[in-house]
């Protein structure tokens, strides 16, 4: 485990590296805080109707809640919770003293806590690992709704939240969230910018722009299942937004992160050591 994590942390830290140097057209450039997706430049491409898309092939123990996928030339880790066998919850940690990794989460775990399916980060933070935007944990709110403009990922609208109850999950975007959600959810996390809309890409999308970079996001499909998809390599965000609609087949999607997106599955040993995290999405068994 050690071993891995030290890999894995070096991959990290050279896609970080790669991230601040020259890169195509419509790609984030600099960082101005880590995680937070907050950028001085932007995709900003016309959408493309997309081709029929190949079965993806799976290639993980099906026993495991995770499986790795191949499609159009990339790889990508796919991620179901059913709300009948799973529980999503959102957890920063102690209040000054956020955990800032899988490690510490689990370490922080009692015994009598529910086994963990898997787990991820959970949209973007800023430099102390404070959410961006709206954040909501355990039926409290923490962070308001951020309807602000601004550079970077999260500011290129539509943006949106990832929200609901024990036994119902939702993805909407932002004013959609803001006009038509008057109760508290139970857990909410708000990222950006959206993936599909209505089943329509992004409009700042290429179908498969040139400019590839690690991203993770989640979706909600027709049966109520959120699929949490984390590529293994760089991707542009049209192929990403192309995987929820072809394949995981949900018609609204949000983009989570990017170069720190990172997961932990317990069932295959796996625990992704980046660099610190900010708010964490955990699926737990019921």
């Amino acid at each position: 485990m050690k071993k891995r994590a030290t890999a894995t942390v070096a991959v990290v830290l050279a896609l970080v590296l790669a991230a601040c140097g020259d890169q195509a057209e419509g790609e984030p450039v600099t960082r101005t805080e880590i995680g937070s997706g907050v950028n001085t430049a932007q995709a900003a491409n016309d959408e493309v109707d997309a081709p029929a898309a190949p079965e993806a092939t799976p290639a993980s123990d099906p026993a495991s809640p995770c499986q790795r996928v191949a499609y159009k030339g990339a790889t990508l880790t796919h991620c179901i919770a059913d709300p009948k066998n799973h529980r999503v919850s959102m957890t920063l940690g102690p209040k000054g003293a956020y955990y800032r990794s899988f490690s510490a989460l689990s370490s922080a775990r009692g015994a009598s806590a529910q086994p963990v399916a898997f787990a991820v980060n959970g949209g973007m933070f800023d430099e102390a690992g404070a959410p961006v935007g709206y954040y909501v944990e355990n039926g409290e709110r923490r962070r308001e709704l951020n309807r602000a403009d601004g550079p970077g990922n999260f500011h290129m609208k539509p943006n949106g939240v990832f929200y609901g109850t024990d036994t119902a999950w939702r993805v909407r975007t932002t004013e959609d969230f803001y006009a038509k959600v008057s109760d508290r959810p139970r857990f909410g996390t708000q990222s950006g910018p959206m993936l599909l809309i209505d089943g329509q890409m992004h409009p700042e999308f290429q179908e498969d722009g040139p400019s590839k970079m690690v991203r993770n996001g989640v979706g909600v499909d027709p049966q109520g299942r959120a699929h949490f998809v984390q590529s293994n390599g760089g991707i542009s965000f049209g192929l990403f937004a192309a995987f929820f609609r072809d394949v995981a087949q949900t018609p609204n999607a949000l983009y989570l992160d990017g170069n720190v997106s990172a997961l932990w599955v317990p069932a295959e040993n796996r625990m992704d050591a980046t660099v610190p995290l900010g708010p964490l999405i955990v699926v737990e068994k019921r």
